[in-house]
């Protein structure tokens, strides 16, 4: 069940007790909940996880899909016999097979290299042929923004779904009371709000990361 980006902001209006939107205007909250879906994907890439199938282009460089933000994981081959891609690094080839990158280009690959540094890049061994390679991908995906409604609109006015797993609804609400409450700091207490929203909202992100940790298969 996806989770809407208006029952979202409801919540926050209403802890705001701003449910008019005479404060904040609901087109700038829907502002603060794309901000928080991209900080969730920076802080958990895990959070936008992707599993695609990805046809390689002639030779050794390769890149992410458009909206491809990390490289996670590449598992298999999708062709042929669907032979498993195992992680190398590119110094080992480097040194062993310096000519590598002009090697004939073949269908099954054998092995892929990623560089968090350039995180939109991967390199396969073999280079890929021109046609038939393919691997399946698991990549961190940009969030997809809820579109802003106009100038005075209403909570009831936005529509769309976040794109981020359900269980992420909580800490999207903070983040968005945490920038809320940044802007009115001249208030009294509202900066302290706005760091309590703030910590709730990594609290738990790391706690959901150590629940996962804890079921985790494990061999």
């Amino acid at each position: 069940m996806a989770i809407t980006a208006q029952s979202i902001i409801q919540r926050v209006v209403t802890t705001l007790q701003d449910t008019t939107s005479i404060r904040w205007p609901a087109n700038e909250l829907v502002r603060y909940l794309n901000d928080g879906q991209r900080e969730v994907a920076m802080l958990r890439p895990d959070a936008t996880v992707t599993n695609a199938t990805k046809a390689l282009v002639p030779g050794a460089k390769q890149a992410l899909p458009t909206d491809g933000s990390k490289l996670l994981d590449i598992t298999r081959n999708t062709g042929g016999n669907q032979r498993a891609v195992r992680m190398t690094t590119r110094n080992i080839l480097d040194s062993q097979l310096p000519n590598w990158y002009n090697q004939t280009g073949a269908t099954e690959i054998l092995h892929y290299m990623y560089d968090p540094r350039d995180p939109k890049v991967f390199y396969v061994y073999p280079p890929a042929a021109a046609e038939n390679a393919s691997v399946e991908l698991v990549y961190s995906a940009y969030p997809t923004n809820i579109t802003e409604p106009a100038d005075g609109a209403l909570y009831t006015d936005i529509s769309g779904d976040i794109s981020l797993p359900d269980i992420y609804a909580n800490p999207l609400a903070d983040y968005i009371l945490y920038r809320a409450y940044t802007k009115d700091t001249e208030f009294a207490g509202n900066a302290q709000r706005a760091q309590a929203h703030y910590g709730a909202f990594t609290g738990a992100l790391n706690a959901e990361l150590s629940g996962t940790a804890g079921v985790t298969p494990k061999a």
